[in-house]
């Protein structure tokens, strides 16, 4: 696996290769189902879940629609507390703002908190080309890191690697990035863990820069806000000399007021725990305690563009708890990497194509990586709905159409592997705005089905390789109520 998601084919293909891995299978399937039955747990508890689960769409979706009037509140209350704020409009800007500002500080190392901003825009290949090598503290990152390997999960990166796998990762690489494992290091998950420590205590102690990102930007004091539950976030965002915080534009909340909600329904959704073991918060920059100089880069990338479209712009909401991976049959089976992009799972089935367009093969296919069951939306601490949104997209890419992209709007044409499915949808519409055609061809479908192949040929056979069709019955409900019922149909029918 290389260490970028550019280049990944369409998610059918991926997904067709990752199915046929049955240990992978077998670690996605033991994590997930462990996680979302503690979260279950979790949530249970709270009697008022639901009505905090509004409220957390509810405050999101009123500060995505006056976004511009709270980021110019966030970069005042920023600035004036002795940060400094830069604005990024696609992951290349945001990369070459990072860069000189490394170079600034004359390092050529960093660490890292665990951040999908940088992992969305590529930084830490950006840097590597820069001549700076970023390491990544939390523990699963460091796994993905050392392994030159992928996350596949938003919040356990590792989720795909057993403790077998990475024992093997720290005996191989750790001593190429630092201090060698422990000889004789078995996969017990106590001796992992201190074989990591040790070695990230020794990156913590002497880096002079550290990067992270945000889970929550508070607009009206400019506070920063970092949930994790290993600790390293906290060694990160205190010890080096300069912190630079890449953040989504979207994460900015109005009030401290709001931000209590998120934090009651981001840790029972992610890590099902009624609070963080450390929940960070910082503003600005203060004399003798933490890093002397404090960067907010504000990142776009898509963004923008995504709260353009109506429908869409609820993805938007996202917290980033990860719940909805958890529950999705397609995931469990298909695993992250088969979605090509830093967000997998059902959120990264909508984020990926809005952030980046449908015009691409991978983008226009992750709408269909589901089977719109529902759990995703069920469990989202946010209320995204997610199937709506998946529904949506695929018109999109079915139709084409007007879509906004860096703030031009352009019509899409139709991809154009659809076009049987174009026709099946028109043809079915004119039928169904016809009922006396639809009637007649419903009762000469019913005539001829002991006629009727069990498989579709030409493009439809690789739909009926997996299901049968199924049979026509030997009547249409309208004809079975107007012979039993005497009536044509029409009055005291389900219609």
């Amino acid at each position: 696996m290389s260490g970028t998601y550019l280049g990944m084919p369409a998610f059918p293909r991926a997904a067709a290769a990752a199915t046929r891995d049955s240990r992978l299978r077998a670690n996605l399937r033991h994590a997930t189902h462990t996680i979302r039955d503690k979260r279950a747990k979790a949530v249970a508890e709270l009697d008022d879940w639901d009505r905090l689960r509004a409220a957390g769409a509810a405050v999101k979706d009123r500060t995505l629609r006056h976004l511009d009037h709270y980021l110019e509140q966030l970069e005042t209350a920023v600035t004036d507390a002795g940060g400094q704020v830069h604005w990024a409009a696609d992951a290349d800007e945001a990369n070459r703002i990072v860069t000189r500002l490394v170079r600034e500080t004359g390092e050529t190392e960093v660490v890292k908190v665990k951040s999908m901003a940088t992992q969305e825009i590529g930084l830490n290949e950006a840097l590597a080309e820069a001549g700076i090598r970023a390491y990544e503290t939390d523990l699963a990152e460091l796994i993905v890191q050392l392994g030159r390997d992928l996350p596949s999960h938003i919040l356990v990166p590792a989720i795909h690697r057993n403790r077998s796998e990475i024992r093997d990762i720290f005996r191989r690489e750790m001593a190429s990035w630092g201090r060698a494992a422990p000889e004789g290091l078995s996969d017990s998950p106590a001796e992992l863990a201190e074989a990591a420590r040790l070695h990230l205590r020794e990156k913590f102690l002497t880096a002079k820069v550290g990067i992270s990102g945000a889970n929550f930007m508070v607009a009206e004091s400019g506070t920063l806000v970092v949930v994790e539950s290993e600790g390293n976030g906290r060694m990160c965002l205190t010890l080096p000399e300069t912190l630079i915080s890449v953040v989504g534009i979207e994460k900015t909340v109005p009030t401290w007021q709001d931000l209590e909600v998120y934090l009651q329904l981001l840790p029972r959704s992610s890590t099902a725990e009624r609070m963080n073991p450390y929940t960070s918060t910082w503003t600005g920059t203060t004399d003798g305690d933490g890093p002397r100089t404090f960067h907010l880069v504000l990142l776009d990338n898509g963004r923008t563009d995504t709260l353009a479209d109506t429908v869409g712009r609820q993805a938007l909401r996202c917290i980033r708890c990860s719940a909805c991976l958890n529950v999705c049959p397609v995931y469990e089976r298909a695993g992250g990497h088969a979605y090509g992009s830093p967000y997998p799972g059902p959120i990264g089935a909508i984020l990926t194509p809005q952030f980046r367009g449908t015009e691409g093969t991978l983008e226009a296919s992750l709408p269909y990586a589901s089977s719109l069951c529902g759990a995703c939306y069920e469990v989202c601490p946010v209320a995204i709905d997610i199937p709506e949104v998946l529904v949506h997209l695929r018109e999109r890419v079915v139709e084409g159409g007007p879509v906004v992209r860096n703030g031009v709007r352009t019509v899409l044409r139709p991809a154009r592997g659809h076009a049987a499915e174009r026709a099946a949808m028109r043809a079915a519409g004119w039928a169904f705005d016809h009922p006396d055609a639809l009637r007649r061809g419903m009762r000469l479908a019913a005539r001829t089905r002991r006629l009727h192949p069990r498989r579709l040929p030409g493009p439809g056979r690789a739909w009926s390789d997996t299901r049968e069709l199924p049979a026509v019955p030997a009547e249409s409900f309208r004809d079975w109520w107007q012979r039993t019922r005497g009536t044509s149909g029409r009055e005291g029918s389900a219609e």
